[in-house]
């Protein structure tokens, strides 16, 4: 594999990801699959974190539409990717991968707090660092913690793998005429209402200059094709 272009990255998965084709649940083969695409970067001298949503498990959002008080929803939800970050750290540790998970809300008995220096750390030292609980706060999605968490640690990108390879003008399985964008400005993204990430992702990651790539993560070797700086997918950045 090439030289990595980007030195230190977050990766962030959404939790439909890890359910595979079913789409609900942790799928064995998918979490397996993508653990090793993470032990292939890491080799590469890359420190890599993660962020995992919880919407195979959970969604706060939907259940806070179906009556729920959101506040309470939106902790069960965190909850959810804190289940889903205990699953990849287990496939990652069974293949020899180093890796600690970090939560913003208090289990000492399952995991870390998260404490930014001590990621940091961890990352220097070649581990991966998974960050759970989303930012610990109800009304924030995993994908405003992934933004946040980067901009602590100093990534260079964020990398966003879906299902789909990049990001399109309309959802590709429902409308064929759907053209998908190589880049894009932060700005375009917002204005256009497209589904990246969401806006208070997208302003945190304008206000800082932080790109974000989003790309198809179920095809074999796609994240060490990004991290070495192949054009996959969408970018997402400044003008």
């Amino acid at each position: 594999m090439a030289e990595p272009y980007y030195k230190k990255v977050l990766l962030k998965l959404s939790g439909e990801a890890l359910g595979g084709e079913q789409g609900y649940g942790i799928d064995p083969n998918t979490i397996t699959t993508i653990a090793n695409e993470v032990k292939r970067v890491v080799e590469l001298g890359v420190q890599l974190s993660l962020v995992i949503g919880g919407g195979n498990i959970f969604r706060g959002l939907a259940a806070s539409s179906k009556g729920m008080d959101r506040a309470s929803a939106d902790y069960m939800g965190m909850l959810a990717t804190m289940i889903n970050s205990l699953a990849m750290q287990d496939a990652l540790e069974k293949i020899g991968v180093d890796t600690r998970v970090q939560s913003a809300i208090a289990m000492a008995e399952v995991a870390e707090p998260y404490i930014r220096r001590r990621a940091i750390r961890h990352l220097e030292k070649g581990r991966v660092v998974i960050f759970g609980a989303g930012t610990g706060n109800p009304y924030f999605t995993t994908d405003t913690a992934a933004s946040l968490r980067a901009m602590e640690i100093g990534a260079d990108v964020i990398l966003k793998g879906t299902k789909v390879d990049g990001v399109y003008s309309a959802d590709p399985n429902l409308d064929s005429s759907a053209t998908k964008y190589q880049s894009l400005t932060y700005l375009e993204v917002l204005r256009k209402g497209l589904q990246v990430m969401d806006a208070t992702a997208i302003s945190l990651c304008m206000d800082n200059s932080l790109p974000i790539i989003v790309f198809d993560v179920t095809t074999d070797g796609n994240v060490g094709r990004v991290v070495c700086g192949e054009s996959i997918g969408t970018i997402v950045k400044g003008d």
